[in-house]
């Protein structure tokens, strides 16, 4: 079993697809325990309030610094009983005292073909700016394990689609977040059935 927090910043459109997957019983062995957020607003928190799931909002502006900040988050997780984390969304760099405490227990959906169009800076919009602007042929998603570098750490999933030749940014962006919402809740199933799943 995966007791699974998910971290978003925004809207909530990859959770909610994780959370069609596990109502409609294509989930089996992940649990969401806890959803937070670094933005009070996030529609990712209304939709996990809506479907009775603790909701959080945590931003790092509300502490002295990133220790504290961190120590804050370790400490939600041990409440809710977290062993993994998503981040579907999550627009802020994860503490490396995260990183550290979840080695190879945290997952990150990137809207590109990792290890192209990754890093600082990579995310939204400009990604898919990005890939129009060297004509590639193709584009895609990404799941990855998560460590200390931006879009670095070993892939998990991934799936291409090509790069149309009327595609604008934002048309290629609706193609590739349908991608997401098929790439997320297939990763985490193959991880919630592999032999060394937490149990």
């Amino acid at each position: 079993m995966l007791n699974v927090a998910v971290l978003g910043s925004g809207r909530g459109s990859n959770f909610q697809a994780i959370l069609s997957a596990l109502q409609a019983g294509t989930l089996p062995g992940v649990r969401i325990c806890l959803v937070l957020s670094n933005n009070s607003t996030a529609g990712i928190l209304e939709i996990a309030r809506a479907n009775d799931i603790p909701a959080l909002h945590l931003s790092q502006r509300q502490f002295a610094d990133e220790s504290a900040f961190a120590a804050a988050m370790l400490e939600a997780f041990r409440c809710a009983g977290v062993d993994f984390l998503v981040l579907a969304g999550y627009m802020k760099r994860v503490p490396a005292l995260i990183v550290q405490t979840f080695p190879r227990r945290i997952i990150n959906i990137h809207p590109a073909l990792l290890p192209h169009f990754g890093g600082a800076g990579m995310y939204g919009m400009h990604v898919h700016e990005a890939v129009i602007a060297a004509r590639s042929a193709f584009s895609g998603a990404t799941v990855h394990f998560v460590d200390e570098e931006y879009d670095h750490g070993s892939t998990v999933l991934q799936k291409e689609i090509p790069v149309l030749p009327d595609d604008t940014p934002a048309t290629l962006a609706s193609r590739v977040l349908e991608v997401e919402h098929a790439l997320l809740p297939e990763a985490l199933r193959r991880l919630a059935s592999a032999p060394d799943a937490h149990t």
